[in-house]
């Protein structure tokens, strides 16, 4: 097991849900982690959580605004996590506006990350990113083709950057969970709490800290070893679409 302490990690989406629990993952191993999303509120109380760790407010789907939030700091480990989903109609009567929020968050969310630390990382000859994926980048499930289309193009660019970066030094990882039980289907139903629940009822889904312990597994084999994909579903989830629940 490869020790994080002192390594400086950054954490993006960690007012909440996976990156909030990542973000203390990491801080538990004696990472010094910086916290980037979009509610300052939240991150500050989060921050005072974790020794020796900072924050930065910023929107990913800004990558000059991300830059500068960063302030040219060098991390060692970077979790690409933001990312969101916006309702569940048919593609045909999708709302543009919320394809654009998708599309900007998730895919170039995660190319505002690489633009901010990994010439940095390929400089030094070492370094960490993860992204955080989903199922609904290998599958694809009614209602969901746009986000799911998003997710896809995730898994691309974790190929596409082992690719383009092979002999740099720096691992590459996707984590990809089913369900997790965050405020993910609260955003995706713009706060509809009661249609929200119901995403999660009568199925013991994946908390946020199983998706951060995998997580953390990947970032803490030996520096030979990548752990390249890994999918989590909760054990009665056996597909994006097939799920055994309880009454």
């Amino acid at each position: 097991m490869q020790t994080l302490h002192g390594k400086r990690a950054l954490v993006t989406g960690a007012s909440a849900g996976i990156g909030a629990a990542t973000a203390r993952a990491l801080a538990a191993q004696g990472a010094k982690v910086t916290l980037v999303a979009r509610r300052k509120d939240r991150l500050e109380s989060l921050a005072k959580e974790l020794p020796g760790s900072t924050i930065a407010v910023a929107d990913v789907r800004d990558a000059a605004a991300l830059v500068a939030a960063l302030s040219g700091q060098e991390f060692d480990i970077a979790v690409a996590n933001a990312g969101l989903a916006r309702g569940t109609t048919s593609v045909d009567q999708g709302d543009p506006g919320d394809w654009a929020e998708m599309v900007d968050t998730n895919i170039k969310g995660v190319l505002s990350v690489v633009h901010a630390v990994l010439p940095s990382m390929r400089k030094k000859g070492a370094g960490d990113f993860v992204v955080l994926g989903s199922v609904a980048g290998r599958e694809v499930y009614t209602g969901g083709a746009v986000y799911c289309a998003t997710k896809h193009a995730v898994k691309a660019l974790y190929t596409g950057l082992r690719l383009d970066m092979a002999g740099s030094g720096v691992r590459f990882s996707t984590v990809d969970p089913g369900l997790v039980e965050t405020e993910f289907s609260l955003v995706r139903f713009r706060g509809d709490t009661e249609r929200a629940k119901k995403v999660y009822q009568g199925l013991q889904c994946l908390r946020p800290e199983d998706v951060a312990d995998a997580i953390l597994f990947a970032l803490t084999r030996p520096p030979h070893v990548n752990i390249g994909e890994i999918v989590l579903w909760p054990t009665h989830q056996a597909s994006t679409t097939v799920v055994h629940r309880t009454t």
